[in-house]
């Protein structure tokens, strides 16, 4: 029942959800036309959220995520993060038990959903706190988890480094994207030789310089065109000298040109959407 639902924007309502003795609580399926921000915090209990619309931003220690439409962050539990989003979007978050985790990922990530976890998903925020877990509702979240396991894991992970040097760096480009110096350049400024600045990089984040930067504009990018910006406005943003450029980096990167990407997302979240109204408005 729907008036059961916690709220992952109230804090109390959080730490309370943490606590419940259940595999999995869903902790709100909240729209918002507002931006938002979480600051730094952790659960016990590991947090996959869920976004319909809308793009979530997500930082750690160890790198940035980017969860565009049909996609989930997971977050294992113990682990400190920030998220924030802006604009129209719309969330499922659920908690889910250290032991009911294990087959799950140890590291943060991005994973795709497909239509049958989009609607085990949907049910399980609806879900009172303290479900029967040997009736129908404790049968759904086993095969909820069994499906989730099996989610493919999308390269929307920017990696950051923990040397000071090439934070400096990466918190350069993060404020300045589109500045255009090269691998050279860069290592004359963070006072390294290119060959050891180059080594340190592939040590640390496993990507060379070039492949990093574009991971940076294709997390960025996608903030950007999901507010609604043009892509020929992010692509001058981010330093190129047409949207063209612009467009055949991101779809090297994704596999397909970035209006499309997110015209595929956002049109089976609506459609999914529809199928979960649907259902729910079918007679008994």
């Amino acid at each position: 029942m729907n008036h059961h639902r916690l709220d992952m924007h109230d804090p109390a309502m959080a730490r309370d959800a943490d606590l419940l003795p259940r595999a999995v609580v869903g902790v709100g399926a909240s729209s918002t036309s507002t931006n938002w921000e979480h600051q730094q915090h952790s659960h016990r209990k590991g947090q996959l959220m869920y976004t319909l619309r809308g793009v979530i931003h997500c930082e750690t220690q160890a790198g940035i995520w980017i969860v565009p439409p049909q996609c989930a962050l997971w977050i294992p539990g113990g682990i400190s993060h920030a998220a924030r989003g802006s604009g129209e979007a719309q969330v499922y978050c659920l908690l889910i038990d250290p032991d009911a985790a294990r087959a799950l990922p140890a590291q943060c990530c991005t994973l795709a959903v497909s239509r049958l976890l989009h609607e085990l998903i949907s049910k399980a925020v609806s879900f009172p706190p303290l479900y029967d877990v040997d009736g129908a509702e404790g049968r759904l979240i086993n095969t909820l988890l069994d499906e989730l396991t099996e989610a493919p894991i999308e390269a929307l992970h920017l990696p950051m480094p923990q040397d000071p040097r090439l934070r400096r760096l990466a918190d350069s480009l993060l404020a300045d994207p589109a500045d255009k110096a090269s691998l050279g350049q860069w290592a004359v400024r963070i006072g390294m030789s290119e060959r050891s600045m180059t080594r340190l990089l592939l040590e640390e984040l496993g990507l060379s310089f070039g492949r990093w930067r574009r991971q940076l504009h294709v997390i960025l990018s996608l903030q950007r065109l999901a507010k609604g910006d043009s892509v020929q406005r992010v692509a001058l943003d981010l330093g190129y000298e047409n949207a063209s450029g612009f467009i055949t980096m991101f779809r090297k990167a994704v596999g397909q040109p970035p209006a499309r990407y997110l015209a595929d997302r956002t049109g089976a979240a609506d459609n999914a959407d529809q199928a979960s109204i649907a259902m729910t408005d079918a007679p008994a």
